[in-house]
Protein backbone atom coordinates (compact mmCIF):
# COMPACT_ATOMS: atom_id res chain seq x y z
CA UNK A 1 0.00 0.00 0.00
CA UNK A 2 1.55 3.58 -0.96
CA UNK A 3 2.40 5.78 2.36
CA UNK A 4 -0.62 8.22 0.67
CA UNK A 5 -3.26 5.31 0.48
CA UNK A 6 -2.07 4.18 4.38
CA UNK A 7 -2.66 7.74 5.49
CA UNK A 8 -6.08 8.74 3.94
CA UNK A 9 -8.54 9.65 6.09
CA UNK A 10 -11.06 6.80 7.95
CA UNK A 11 -14.67 6.64 6.13
CA UNK A 12 -17.31 8.98 7.76
CA UNK A 13 -19.94 8.21 10.02
CA UNK A 14 -23.12 6.98 8.21
CA UNK A 15 -26.24 9.07 8.54
CA UNK A 16 -27.76 8.35 11.82
CA UNK A 17 -30.69 10.07 13.07
CA UNK A 18 -32.67 10.43 16.27
CA UNK A 19 -36.55 10.23 15.87
CA UNK A 20 -38.50 11.58 18.55
CA UNK A 21 -35.37 10.85 21.32
CA UNK A 22 -34.87 7.28 20.11
CA UNK A 23 -32.06 7.01 18.39
CA UNK A 24 -30.17 3.87 16.16
CA UNK A 25 -27.97 1.79 17.55
CA UNK A 26 -24.86 -0.17 15.86
CA UNK A 27 -23.04 -2.96 17.26
CA UNK A 28 -18.96 -2.19 17.69
CA UNK A 29 -18.44 -5.09 15.43
CA UNK A 30 -21.25 -4.23 12.86
CA UNK A 31 -19.90 -2.48 9.16
CA UNK A 32 -22.64 0.41 8.08
CA UNK A 33 -21.25 2.08 4.86
CA UNK A 34 -21.36 6.36 5.11
CA UNK A 35 -24.07 7.01 3.02
CA UNK A 36 -26.03 4.70 4.59
CA UNK A 37 -28.89 6.22 6.52
CA UNK A 38 -30.40 5.25 9.68
CA UNK A 39 -33.30 6.98 11.43
CA UNK A 40 -35.29 6.23 14.92
CA UNK A 41 -35.74 2.65 16.31
CA UNK A 42 -33.11 1.12 14.39
CA UNK A 43 -31.10 -1.64 15.54
CA UNK A 44 -27.95 -3.26 14.01
CA UNK A 45 -26.49 -6.34 15.44
CA UNK A 46 -22.95 -8.00 15.83
CA UNK A 47 -21.25 -8.78 12.98
CA UNK A 48 -23.96 -6.70 10.51
CA UNK A 49 -22.75 -5.62 6.79
CA UNK A 50 -25.21 -2.56 5.25
CA UNK A 51 -23.89 -1.66 2.22
CA UNK A 52 -24.26 1.95 0.68
CA UNK A 53 -27.18 3.52 -0.47
CA UNK A 54 -29.31 1.32 1.98
CA UNK A 55 -32.24 3.78 4.28
CA UNK A 56 -33.77 2.01 7.39
CA UNK A 57 -36.42 4.46 8.71
CA UNK A 58 -37.54 3.23 11.78
CA UNK A 59 -39.92 6.18 12.40
CA UNK A 60 -43.09 4.50 12.39
CA UNK A 61 -41.85 1.36 14.49
CA UNK A 62 -38.94 -0.56 15.37
CA UNK A 63 -36.74 -2.22 12.79
CA UNK A 64 -33.82 -5.13 13.76
CA UNK A 65 -31.11 -6.28 11.64
CA UNK A 66 -29.66 -9.22 13.91
CA UNK A 67 -26.05 -11.07 14.43
CA UNK A 68 -24.46 -11.77 10.88
CA UNK A 69 -26.90 -10.64 8.92
CA UNK A 70 -26.59 -8.37 5.88
CA UNK A 71 -28.63 -5.52 3.52
CA UNK A 72 -27.09 -4.80 0.48
CA UNK A 73 -26.69 -1.85 -1.99
CA UNK A 74 -30.13 0.87 -2.12
CA UNK A 75 -32.60 -1.49 -0.15
CA UNK A 76 -35.05 0.68 1.44
CA UNK A 77 -36.42 -1.01 4.89
CA UNK A 78 -39.43 0.37 6.83
CA UNK A 79 -41.33 -0.45 10.03
CA UNK A 80 -44.88 0.11 10.75
CA UNK A 81 -46.21 0.94 14.66
CA UNK A 82 -47.47 -2.26 15.82
CA UNK A 83 -45.41 -5.03 13.88
CA UNK A 84 -41.49 -5.38 14.63
CA UNK A 85 -39.59 -5.23 11.49
CA UNK A 86 -36.89 -7.79 12.20
CA UNK A 87 -34.43 -9.29 9.53
CA UNK A 88 -32.88 -12.23 11.49
CA UNK A 89 -29.44 -13.54 12.43
CA UNK A 90 -27.68 -14.57 9.23
CA UNK A 91 -30.97 -13.21 6.80
CA UNK A 92 -29.32 -11.68 3.24
CA UNK A 93 -31.41 -8.99 1.55
CA UNK A 94 -29.92 -8.16 -1.92
CA UNK A 95 -29.37 -5.23 -3.90
CA UNK A 96 -32.26 -2.89 -4.18
CA UNK A 97 -34.94 -5.30 -2.39
CA UNK A 98 -37.68 -3.22 0.02
CA UNK A 99 -38.16 -4.54 3.34
CA UNK A 100 -41.85 -3.23 4.63
CA UNK A 101 -42.99 -4.05 7.90
CA UNK A 102 -42.44 -7.57 7.28
CA UNK A 103 -40.16 -10.36 9.23
CA UNK A 104 -37.49 -12.02 7.25
CA UNK A 105 -36.55 -15.75 8.95
CA UNK A 106 -33.32 -16.59 10.32
CA UNK A 107 -30.55 -17.90 7.43
CA UNK A 108 -33.02 -16.28 4.79
CA UNK A 109 -32.18 -14.86 1.28
CA UNK A 110 -34.05 -12.20 0.00
CA UNK A 111 -33.41 -11.63 -3.88
CA UNK A 112 -32.09 -8.82 -5.54
CA UNK A 113 -35.17 -5.96 -6.03
CA UNK A 114 -37.73 -8.34 -4.36
CA UNK A 115 -40.39 -6.87 -2.04
CA UNK A 116 -41.73 -8.52 1.14
CA UNK A 117 -44.80 -6.20 2.22
CA UNK A 118 -46.87 -5.37 5.23
CA UNK A 119 -46.66 -8.21 8.11
CA UNK A 120 -45.55 -11.25 5.75
CA UNK A 121 -43.44 -13.80 7.47
CA UNK A 122 -40.76 -15.65 5.28
CA UNK A 123 -39.62 -18.95 6.98
CA UNK A 124 -36.17 -19.21 7.79
CA UNK A 125 -33.87 -20.59 5.32
CA UNK A 126 -36.08 -19.75 2.55
CA UNK A 127 -34.60 -18.17 -0.35
CA UNK A 128 -37.37 -15.30 -2.31
CA UNK A 129 -36.06 -14.83 -6.05
CA UNK A 130 -35.36 -11.67 -7.66
CA UNK A 131 -38.14 -9.30 -8.21
CA UNK A 132 -40.21 -11.45 -6.68
CA UNK A 133 -43.29 -10.08 -4.48
CA UNK A 134 -44.72 -11.07 -1.26
CA UNK A 135 -47.95 -9.60 -0.52
CA UNK A 136 -48.64 -8.11 2.50
CA UNK A 137 -49.66 -10.44 5.23
CA UNK A 138 -48.19 -13.54 2.98
CA UNK A 139 -46.06 -15.96 4.89
CA UNK A 140 -43.64 -18.85 3.18
CA UNK A 141 -42.22 -21.83 5.09
CA UNK A 142 -39.09 -22.75 5.95
CA UNK A 143 -36.98 -24.16 3.51
CA UNK A 144 -38.41 -23.43 -0.10
CA UNK A 145 -37.67 -21.57 -2.90
CA UNK A 146 -40.27 -18.83 -4.00
CA UNK A 147 -39.99 -16.83 -7.01
CA UNK A 148 -42.72 -14.81 -8.80
CA UNK A 149 -45.46 -11.86 -8.83
CA UNK A 150 -47.20 -12.85 -6.31
CA UNK A 151 -44.59 -14.68 -4.80
CA UNK A 152 -45.72 -18.71 -4.61
CA UNK A 153 -43.05 -21.71 -3.74
CA UNK A 154 -41.77 -23.41 -6.39
CA UNK A 155 -40.14 -26.44 -4.78
CA UNK A 156 -38.23 -27.23 -1.91
CA UNK A 157 -34.84 -26.39 -0.84
CA UNK A 158 -31.79 -28.93 -0.99
CA UNK A 159 -28.86 -29.20 1.78
CA UNK A 160 -26.51 -27.65 -0.53
CA UNK A 161 -28.67 -25.46 -1.78
CA UNK A 162 -28.71 -24.01 1.67
CA UNK A 163 -25.05 -24.59 2.52
CA UNK A 164 -24.14 -22.55 -0.62
CA UNK A 165 -26.50 -19.67 0.60
CA UNK A 166 -24.64 -19.80 3.77
CA UNK A 167 -21.59 -19.63 2.72
CA UNK A 168 -22.33 -16.37 0.72
CA UNK A 169 -23.59 -14.91 3.97
CA UNK A 170 -20.62 -15.62 5.51
CA UNK A 171 -18.40 -13.68 2.32
CA UNK A 172 -20.54 -10.47 3.43
CA UNK A 173 -19.45 -11.19 7.59
CA UNK A 174 -15.87 -11.41 5.75
CA UNK A 175 -16.48 -8.06 3.83
CA UNK A 176 -18.04 -6.13 6.80
CA UNK A 177 -14.51 -7.05 8.76
CA UNK A 178 -12.26 -6.18 5.87
CA UNK A 179 -14.54 -2.80 5.01
CA UNK A 180 -14.17 -1.49 8.08
CA UNK A 181 -10.14 -2.07 8.11
CA UNK A 182 -9.43 -1.49 3.96
CA UNK A 183 -12.55 0.65 2.79
CA UNK A 184 -11.02 4.46 2.77
CA UNK A 185 -11.91 7.76 0.53
CA UNK A 186 -9.56 8.12 -2.16
CA UNK A 187 -9.34 10.20 -5.47
CA UNK A 188 -9.74 8.34 -9.02
CA UNK A 189 -6.54 7.38 -10.37
CA UNK A 190 -6.89 8.91 -14.50
CA UNK A 191 -5.35 5.96 -15.82
CA UNK A 192 -4.39 2.20 -14.94
CA UNK A 193 -1.18 1.66 -12.92
CA UNK A 194 1.02 -0.81 -14.10
CA UNK A 195 1.29 -4.07 -11.53
CA UNK A 196 -2.25 -3.13 -10.64
CA UNK A 197 -3.07 -5.88 -8.01
CA UNK A 198 -6.38 -7.40 -7.88
CA UNK A 199 -8.31 -8.26 -4.68
CA UNK A 200 -7.96 -11.56 -3.21
CA UNK A 201 -10.19 -13.36 -1.28
CA UNK A 202 -10.40 -17.05 0.51
CA UNK A 203 -13.21 -18.41 -1.67
CA UNK A 204 -13.65 -18.41 -5.51
CA UNK A 205 -16.59 -19.57 -7.87
CA UNK A 206 -20.07 -17.81 -7.36
CA UNK A 207 -20.71 -15.89 -4.98
CA UNK A 208 -23.70 -14.71 -2.34
CA UNK A 209 -25.25 -10.91 -4.45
Amino acid sequence: MSASLARAPRLAHPGVYAFEGVVPVIDPSAYVHPSVVLIGDVIIGARCYVAPGAVLRGDFGRIELRADANLQDNCVVHSLPDFDCVMEEFSHIGHGAVIHGCRIGRDALIGMNAVILDRARVGDQTIVGAMALLKAGGELPPRVLATGVPARVVRQLSDAELAGKRRGTDQYVELGRRSAAGLRPAGARTEVEAGRPRLVWGWSGRRGG
